[in-house]
């Protein structure tokens, strides 16, 4: 159970940034090629959703349950990332 977990938060600790900055740059690279507002717009959006969530909050996500799970959770040092 303590490999899964720690399988888990691997793939969120490293899978985040990847496919959030995956995001964030192929909306960056697409937004001077598009021609409507609204899809710019949209693609603005994708952009900035992409760095927030993928490349701020899950590396952050990460740390707070390592610490939770190190610290709080009984028999939760078996699962040392």
């Amino acid at each position: 159970m303590a490999t899964t977990i720690q399988n888990l938060f691997t793939v969120i600790q490293f899978g985040g940034p990847l496919i959030g900055g995956t995001l964030a740059l192929g909306a960056a690279v697409a937004t001077p090629a598009v021609r409507r507002a609204d899809v710019k717009k949209e693609l603005k959006e994708i952009r900035n959703q992409g760095v927030i969530w993928g490349i701020i909050v899950a590396p952050l996500a990460t740390a707070i349950v390592q610490f939770l799970l190190n610290t709080v959770v009984s028999g939760g040092s078996s699962c040392a990332f």
